[in-house]
């Protein structure tokens, strides 16, 4: 094969691979005409975008204030029940074994002095019963047992009502976004009734702006009921802990009583001798 003719063949080759392209257009030839931009999806998409404020202002500072309120207070609550809701605050291994040690060395005065320098829940109930057997020398046993009692249920009511507040937060919320949305709905009702050239469709925008404020209610109230259950099981747990601790201390204290009193009935009966 000559020169002439692999030049033939890989032009054949070229023109069969290159895509084939249009023929240009005469000079004076008329422009085809340019199909009209369809409007922008964006700018209709930004008509219908709104802002948290938006909302907050269609729902009516009358009532979404009070409920920007329960929703700052349900969040300050759930932080503070995080780091205060828990094992140190009402009972702590370190207090136990100090107190363990002290009433086995009858050292009522010094572990009095311990449950005032700590601050948790069982520190509370043993300063209480402490207090009332030290200044009642003469009680029984049975009497320091209610007294022990009596400050173990206040001290459990007083972590059950902590988490109440959470719980109210999660029931009032939605009340005051109802109220809302009755109201709204009354005024778009009164509009019909005032004006008989309102449509349907015109009482739409009416009804979803009275629909904010119930919306906004059940967005605070969901999560502060959840939040409500996790912390109630785990207080729960604490006072099944508590109720246990309080058996301990009990548990000892009985001892070191029955240890007295067979002292005593023994110096008697040496004394009868």
């Amino acid at each position: 094969m000559n020169h002439r003719s692999l030049l033939v063949l890989i032009l054949l080759l070229v023109s069969a691979v290159a895509p084939a392209q249009e023929p240009a257009a005469p000079a004076n030839a008329p422009a085809a005409p340019v199909p009209a931009a369809a409007p922008a999806a964006d700018a209709t998409a930004a008509d219908y975008t709104q802002t948290m404020l938006d909302y907050f202002m269609e729902g009516g500072p009358v009532l979404m204030i009070p409920l920007a309120a329960l929703s700052f207070l349900a969040v300050l609550l759930i932080i503070f029940y995080t780091f205060t809701i828990r094992q140190g605050t009402v009972v702590s291994d370190k207090f136990m074994n100090a107190a363990d040690a002290l009433i086995r060395k009858q050292d009522y005065l010094g572990l009095i002095a311990v449950c005032n320098r700590e601050n948790e829940c069982i520190a509370r109930i043993v300063y209480k019963t402490l207090d009332f057997a030290t200044k009642n020398p003469t009680a029984s046993f049975d009497e320091v047992r209610e007294v022990t009692e009596a400050e173990g249920t206040r001290q459990a009511s007083i972590l059950n009502n902590r988490i109440s507040y959470l719980n109210d937060i999660g029931r009032v919320a939605p009340m005051v976004g109802l109220l809302g949305t009755v109201v709204g709905m009354i005024k778009s009702f009164e509009s019909i009734g005032k004006s008989s050239g309102v449509q349907h469709m015109e009482l739409a925008p009416g009804v979803a702006q009275a629909l904010i404020t119930t919306a906004a209610g059940l967005i605070i109230s969901i999560p502060a009921l959840i939040f409500y259950s996790l912390f109630r099981g785990k207080v729960q747990k604490l006072i099944a802990e508590l109720e246990a601790a309080m058996t301990h201390i009990m548990a000892l204290l009985a001892a070191q009583y029955k240890r007295a009193n067979y002292r005593a009935s023994a110096r008697r009966e040496t004394g009868e001798d």
